[in-house]
């Protein structure tokens, strides 16, 4: 299972973990968080960006392995999650 993008593609069979987030600006400090905490405390942070993280980290494994596209709307990451849900859809 490829899905395509625009710059590359990634192998959806060998994700471990999908989920979207969020990316901010706290006084200066730059974090991922996620959707939920943002909605949470957008009163009180900067919203960078909006991402869709693939990771393909093995279990127990210490060195991160994963892809990460950015959005700077919500609809676009949204509608990207769309798109790569239609690949596990049975």
């Amino acid at each position: 299972m490829i899905y395509k993008y625009k710059d590359g593609d990634v192998d959806l069979s060998k994700i471990t973990r999908l989920y979207p987030a969020v990316v901010i600006d706290m006084y200066g400090e730059i974090a991922e968080m996620s959707l939920e905490w943002m909605e949470d405390n957008e009163d009180k942070v900067k919203l960078v960006h909006y991402v869709l993280v693939f990771d393909f980290t093995p279990h127990g494994s210490e060195e991160r392995v994963r892809t990460v596209l950015t959005f700077e709307k919500k609809e676009e990451l949204y509608d990207c999650m769309t798109e790569v849900s239609k690949f596990f859809d049975n």
